[in-house]
């Protein structure tokens, strides 16, 4: 579809959704564990509990059909039900299914999944500065539904062991992710960055420009014009809404598609350089250093490398 750029950004960083595991249990219960994922996601499918990790000021009440990421925390709580009974110890789920704790009050049990996102070096610049240390998507939020019907379906998945189940839970944790970044990108308390940026409609003309032909070398009037905007109104509004301003955006856009390219062993330097804008090899050389800190050589060999290493651990 032309012009989406959410989808164009997701491809280029690799985005994937990892499910753990989860619990259904009844009676008091609470889930504590360290946290070593840096995205790391909670879902509740039926129920309720209270969240908490550092760098909040109070616990978070998460409802039915909710979602958190927290983003580079270190620790995570999770405790719900009621009632006078013992409390239950719910260990850390990390066998992809549903540990079920609710014999004794199967109805009114809560439902909760965990996961990760994995991403590669390019997601981890991009999302950490997009979300905050936890990202909340409420019930309130205009797309509170879609994310809820997602959940829904994923424990189905989970829960049922049907022939093919591992793969749709795995496609239905790529669409949570997506239907949480759609969700945040409206959030009005969404940080500047990428994320903001790509939801901004004033400044979309601009961005398909320079999503669309990265190798021109857009003027800062160029692209205002696109957006029908004052040159000094646009500079003004591109830098709020992106952290940062629009011809260094172009730069870093460029960076994304070299490293996509780099991470190929077919990947031919000066055909790169051209094709994102630079005149010679030497020149894109540079700026790629100046931008990823290591030269666009160095960075290929690392990546194939990565990959090489992870095809044999596979095959082990």
């Amino acid at each position: 579809m032309a012009g989406d750029h959410l989808s164009e950004v997701l491809d280029l960083i690799a985005v994937r959704g990892v499910v753990s595991g989860g619990a259904a249990v009844s009676g008091q219960w609470s889930a504590e564990s360290d946290v070593d994922e840096e995205l790391k996601f909670c879902a509740i499918v039926r129920g309720q509990a209270t969240l908490s990790t550092d760098g909040i000021d109070s616990p978070i009440t998460l409802v039915e059909g909710e979602v958190t990421i927290l983003n580079a925390r270190s620790w995570l709580c999770l405790r719900g039900g009621a009632g006078d009974g013992p409390l239950t110890k719910v260990a850390q789920p990390s066998n992809g299914e549903i540990a079920r704790l609710d014999v004794a009050d199967p109805e009114n049990s809560d439902i909760f999944i965990g996961g990760r996102i994995d991403l590669d070096s390019a997601g981890h610049e991009l999302l950490f500065d997009a979300l905050p240390p936890v990202a909340h998507i409420r019930t309130s939020s205009p797309s509170s539904s879609r994310v809820s019907g997602t959940i829904d379906r994923l424990f189905e998945e989970i829960s049922s062991k049907r022939p093919g189940a591992d793969f749709a839970v795995r496609e239905y944790c790529q669409l949570l992710i997506l239907d949480v970044l759609r969700a945040f990108a409206d959030h009005p308390a969404v940080p500047s960055g990428w994320l903001r940026l790509l939801g901004d409609d004033r400044l979309k003309p601009a961005l398909d420009l320079i999503h669309e032909r990265p190798e021109v070398a857009w003027g800062l009037n160029d692209l205002a014009r696109a957006s029908a905007m004052s040159r000094t109104a646009f500079a003004v509004r591109f830098r709020e809404v992106a952290g940062m301003p629009p011809l260094t955006y172009l730069v870093r856009w460029r960076m994304l598609l070299a490293k996509r390219e780099l991470r190929s062993a077919d990947s031919r330097m000066r055909l790169l350089a051209l094709k994102l804008g630079y005149s010679s090899e030497s020149s894109f050389s540079s700026a790629f250093k100046r931008s990823v800190g290591e030269s666009p050589h160095r960075y290929r060999t690392r990546m194939l490398a990565q990959q090489a290493s992870k095809g044999t651990a596979a095959h082990v």
